[in-house]
């Protein structure tokens, strides 16, 4: 009778033993849930500040199926390591919230800098000209402001020897239509019609925008503006080149032609900020006649 005694309490002794090491694990499974679950929550959040349009992003990180170990079963080792496993998540996910952040506090630096520039560029009140440094990263959309449209091909009243001599400007036909929509607005400004040239060089911009031709057709459209006496809006032309083609075959020009087109309308501190603005980011890279035309400017500028 003793001995059955003895054999029933070292039965119920071992049980709780393991019950008590059963508890910690799952006590653990429990923390690691709750953790999983504000994972989840973030990336969420980080999928509403990326993709505000709703586009589905499933995350990478499922909960895994909760199992709980069987009493007296090695459990520490493996929730050890799905525990690391999440801190790391979890630093990763900060890292890329931050980033996001970054990025978009950076997007709306740009965009109110440029904004402000064409406001003040429209109403005609002191400009400072934002310095943008060219980027590779996904193109910024800036916000546009209505700035003067240029003069009509053939204005009104234009005299019928005027109209002549415009039709007889060849149009090239290659069968490049981009190219040649750029070469004639080159030849109707190389001949000193200044308003043709500015809405055939428009047009061409706003039809062949994103190809190679782009920057020197809108490059163009702004000494077009600049050589019929209208130095406001050739720097809003000048600059928007510079701007959304930082890497284009007139990039850097249209940034010496911009501290022109500043000092013309008696900006020469900003006219002065272009030059550094040129000579910081294609430095190397310029030709000597943009050297020369950028002393120059600084020179009229009385840039310090």
């Amino acid at each position: 009778m003793r001995n059955a005694f003895f054999a029933t309490s070292a039965l119920a002794l071992g049980a709780s033993a393991s019950m008590l090491l059963a508890v910690p694990a799952a006590a653990q499974t429990l923390s690691l849930d709750t953790r999983v679950d504000r994972i989840e929550k973030e990336l969420r959040a980080v999928q509403r500040k990326v993709f505000p349009a709703g586009t589905p992003v499933e995350p990478e990180i499922s909960r895994p199926a909760t199992t709980t170990p069987p009493p007296g079963s090695p459990s520490s080792a493996p929730i050890a390591d799905l525990t690391a496993r999440v801190g790391a998540l979890e630093s990763q996910l900060a890292s890329i919230t931050g980033q996001v952040e970054e990025n978009n506090y950076k997007l709306r630096q740009l965009e109110d800098a440029f904004n402000k520039y064409k406001a003040e560029q429209a109403s005609g009140s002191p400009v400072s000209a934002p310095a943008v440094r060219p980027t590779t990263a996904a193109p910024l959309t800036a916000g546009t402001a209505s700035a003067p449209k240029p003069a009509a091909p053939a204005a009104a009243g234009a005299s019928e020897a005027r109209k002549t001599a415009v039709a007889a400007i060849e149009r090239p036909d290659t069968g490049d239509a981009a190219n040649d929509a750029y070469t004639y607005g080159f030849r109707l400004w190389d001949a000193k019609f200044y308003p043709e040239a500015q809405a055939q060089l428009k047009a061409t911009v706003d039809k062949y925008g994103d190809s190679s031709v782009a920057s020197r057709a809108q490059n163009l459209l702004g000494r077009a503006y600049l050589d019929d006496g209208k130095p406001a809006l050739a720097s809003v032309a000048l600059y928007e080149n510079y701007q959304k083609r930082p890497r284009g075959d007139r990039a850097a020009d249209s940034l010496a032609y911009l501290g022109e087109a500043l000092i013309q309308l008696k900006k020469p501190a900003d006219a002065c900020k272009v030059y550094a603005e040129l000579e910081q980011v294609y430095g190397a890279s310029l030709s000597s006649g943009q050297r020369a035309m950028m002393e120059k400017g600084r020179t009229k500028a009385k840039c310090s």
